[in-house]
């Protein structure tokens, strides 16, 4: 019984010290002025027009076009084997009726070979694409990103806003600083 006093007093102690230093901390007051926060410049960018091809960012297309240039081939490749499916199919669907029909199965099994060819190339070029253009975007992203945060900094914007990636209801044209910033980034960024 003596123990079971001891621990309840020792608990009636501690549940006073909390409230007493709770009630003397430093700015615990609810009277206490907080400070008052500072007024927000705020600022959209349109991501996207980077790409533009007459006013985006420079080295944006410059890496674009040599992604384009690289798969043209491929693409080319790609077009003509849809094109002689194409052919194959047709040639198939005239000949049907008057010709054999192991002639017929034959052909439609070279047509279905060709297509699933196609189906794989097709693939394997899309895999590389988007590899080739992650190695080839990301360090030009970073750069983009420190460079916006610079840009940023130095106009006083505490908040941007990427109309690309958040959806804005509306912005005022006062607002967008797309323009000003890619002709910024294209001067500094040869």
């Amino acid at each position: 019984m003596k123990a079971f006093r001891i621990s309840v007093a020792a608990t009636v102690f501690a549940a006073f010290a909390i409230l007493a230093y709770t009630q003397t901390r430093p700015g615990a007051s609810p009277a206490a002025p907080r400070p008052s926060a500072a007024p927000a410049n705020i600022a959209v960018i349109d991501s996207a027009a980077f790409a533009d091809e007459k006013a985006g960012i420079t080295r944006v297309m410059a890496a674009m076009k040599a992604l384009e240039t690289k798969f043209q081939p491929v693409r080319t490749e790609l077009r003509g084997m849809r094109d002689r499916l194409t052919t194959m199919r047709a040639d198939i669907d005239k000949k049907r009726s008057i010709q054999d029909q192991r002639m017929t199965a034959q052909q439609i099994e070279e047509a279905d070979r060709l297509e699933v060819q196609i189906k794989r190339k097709a693939e394997d070029a899309q895999a590389s694409y988007q590899k080739e253009s992650a190695a080839a975007m990301e360090p030009l992203q970073k750069d983009i990103f420190n460079a916006l945060t610079a840009y940023s900094q130095a106009k006083g914007i505490s908040l941007l806003f990427d109309l690309n990636r958040v959806p804005v209801i509306y912005a005022a044209p006062t607002m967008d600083i797309t323009k000003d910033f890619i002709t910024d980034y294209n001067r500094t960024h040869p």
